[in-house]
């Protein structure tokens, strides 16, 4: 199925996710120092910023038009607290546990799954073409004047 423009954003951030959790379930003894730093790296750069813009921009966004309560967004906002619950774990763990690793990498893949398979589909059947026009803009103009807005929000409550 071809992505809307809306979407098309978050799903490529999604393929940097899938690389990283890929990393993070292949870990090895060897591998896993790379793939935790791997996974740093993401998750400061990418993955709280594009957890933030689905919060923020995007389920209000479905909510003018769709359940706010439906199972699948309750699943994604559910995998949100565990995948961040997972990172903050990771961070302060010296070393990580390959089980850690595994299970945040099966955890992160699983909820890019979720949302490429099920959740979009549902926004854009579910909301206008020209809605879905307003809502690209706005991720857009979010990530150009606050690239950084949601790392420097995060880093507050440590």
């Amino acid at each position: 199925m071809r992505r809307s423009a809306a979407l098309a954003s978050l799903s490529r951030d999604h393929h940097q996710a899938l690389v990283v959790a890929q990393r993070l379930r292949r870990a090895t003894d060897e591998t896993a120092g790379e793939a935790c730093e791997a996974f740093h790296a993401y998750w400061n750069t990418h993955g709280r910023r594009h957890f933030s813009l689905e919060e923020e921009i995007l389920l209000p966004g479905y909510a003018a038009y769709g359940d706010a309560h439906h199972p699948l967004v309750l699943a994604v906002l559910g995998d949100h607290v565990a995948i961040r619950q997972r990172a903050d774990a990771l961070a302060s763990a010296s070393p990580a546990s390959l089980a850690q690793l595994h299970d945040l990498g099966a955890r992160l893949a699983s909820h890019v799954r979720l949302e490429e398979r099920d959740l979009f589909p549902l926004i854009e059947q579910a909301m206008p073409a020209a809605r879905l026009t307003v809502l690209a803009d706005a991720l857009e103009r979010v990530e150009s004047e606050f690239p950084d807005r949601c790392l420097r929000s995060r880093s507050r409550l440590r």
